[in-house]
């Protein structure tokens, strides 16, 4: 393989450079949108109420958004990439229209609900249209620009939303997403294959481990509301219970959620989803916290707290691409290096955050290090984990690996959000609040959340020696 071949000019190039930014714009909206609608929330709770119902816009949108990945290879197979993509942007733009028009709360969640689950599908879709429409050879890179999409949206999201905030027009920042996602869907359906080229399998859908994983959420995000120790324990342990009745349906299912050998942590393929959520788990406790922690205990704006949490998605994006052009050895050494980076940034966080009073200059430039550094040890290894799972996944069950890559993203995120939540709480910082109370959840949060990434160590370092030993027992003897 040439450089060429497998190059950023062979991916912008011709049709591939159009399909990549179809396929890079689905993953954008979807992204773009959760900090758009987190940005403006406020705003929306003062003008139609509904404050006790304000965490559950995320938790039903990344719920649906879950469904609608674990349902994306269905709809590929039924519709083709661009029947999928194109239905998939109007079922967005449908709840994103509801969103707008939204009149009290209970309509704003169902047009939530309706954009999480098309967003679940463009986000699951872009990922697996990847292996139809471009070459095995630009996977990585492909993977690579579609990953750093969500360093691009952490920092376009939140100006868009704040933007609109500012003037008090909350409604016109989904009108805008609207007007996005025409644009996008239009250039999908134009330049997209009516067909995938692989034979179309009918398939029944996987309810049973939906609901169940849906179940499991929910419970730890319910769990995550009060700051009470046996509530939030109850939350974890109903959450326990539903995902091994999930490990337990999916092993005697027919139609599965995953692609097999997922549950079994002795496989290299199991050992990747697990790598890849528990690097997504570190980053979440960034995306939902350091803001406030900037803003309580180094006395920085919402603005700018807002854009320093950003340099963590900007280190992701960053990562992604640099390291996407690695391959064989180099590709395997990447995944092993990605955790250790990340830990070493966690451990600084640990060390700069909770000290209230920092705001000076120096250690403001310290805190961006170490931000950047979490997010690129997390970009390092994404667009490999991505690629091998892509690769490791059964022949029979390729159709489904693409979207079980969302899936588990999305549920990492969604578990780790609700976990930060509890943590924090315990921690101190509703009771005593204040800044004693914030700078002790910031430090028991951040170091709790260095388990992460110290685990991911482990699972990524069993994941390549497996790959490897795979590979050479593939390999006839002469």
């Amino acid at each position: 393989m040439s450089a060429q071949e497998g190059g950023w000019g062979a991916l912008f190039s011709g049709r591939n450079a159009i399909r990549s930014v179809a396929l890079a714009g689905g993953v954008g909206l979807h992204a773009i949108n959760v900090y758009v609608a987190t940005t403006i929330l406020p705003s929306v709770v003062s003008d139609i109420g509904g404050l006790d119902y304000y965490a559950w816009n995320t938790t039903l949108f990344v719920v649906a958004s879950i469904i609608g990945s674990a349902l994306s290879p269905g709809l590929l197979r039924g519709r083709g990439p661009r029947g999928a993509y194109g239905w998939a942007a109007l079922l967005f733009a449908f709840g994103t229209l509801g969103c707008a028009l939204a009149p009290s709360m209970p309509v704003m969640l169902i047009g939530r609900s309706i954009q999480g689950l098309g967003g679940g599908f463009l986000f699951a879709l872009s990922y697996g249209m990847i292996r139809i429409v471009f070459p095995e050879t630009l996977w990585p890179r492909a993977m690579g620009l579609i990953s750093g999409m969500w360093g691009i949206a952490t920092l376009v999201g939140p100006a868009i939303g704040g933007i609109f905030a500012e003037i008090g027009a909350w409604r016109a920042a989904f009108w805008s997403m609207i007007l996005v996602v025409g644009l996008f869907g239009g250039i999908a359906v134009a330049v997209l294959p009516s067909r995938s080229g692989e034979e179309s399998k009918g398939s029944r859908t996987p309810l049973a481990q939906l609901v169940l994983l849906s179940l499991s959420v929910l419970a730890v995000s319910a769990g995550s509301v009060r700051a009470d120790l046996a509530w939030n324990l109850g939350g974890i342990v109903i959450a326990l219970v539903g995902l091994a009745a999930l490990v337990a349906v999916e092993t005697q299912a027919g139609q599965r959620l995953l692609p097999r050998g997922s549950f079994r942590l002795s496989t290299p393929l199991a050992l990747t989803f697990a790598t890849m959520s528990l690097l997504t788990i570190a980053v979440t406790t960034g995306e939902m916290f350091i803001p406030l922690f900037l803003q309580v205990l180094h006395g920085q704006s919402p603005l700018i707290a807002g854009y320093l949490a950003a340099v963590m998605a900007a280190g992701w994006t960053v990562g992604s691409i640099g390291s996407s052009g690695q391959r064989g050895r180099n590709a395997a050494r990447t995944i092993m290096a990605s955790p250790l980076v990340a830990f070493a940034g966690m451990l600084a966080l640990v060390w700069l955050i909770p000290t209230a009073g920092g705001g000076e200059g120096p250690t403001i430039a310290l805190l961006c290090l170490a931000l950047a550094v979490v997010g690129i040890g997390v970009g390092l290894g994404w667009p490999h984990m991505l690629t091998r799972v892509l690769q490791l996944a059964p022949e029979e069950d390729r159709d489904i690996a693409s979207a079980a890559i969302t899936t588990t993203q999305l549920f990492a995120t969604a578990i780790g959000a609700a976990l930060a939540g509890m943590v924090a709480n315990l921690a101190g910082l509703s009771d005593p609040g204040g800044i004693a109370g914030t700078s002790s959840a910031a430090f028991w949060l951040l170091a709790v959340f260095s388990a992460a990434p110290a685990l991911a160590l482990v699972t990524a370092g069993r994941s390549v020696r497996g790959a490897a030993d795979k590979a050479r027992l593939a390999v006839p003897s002469p």
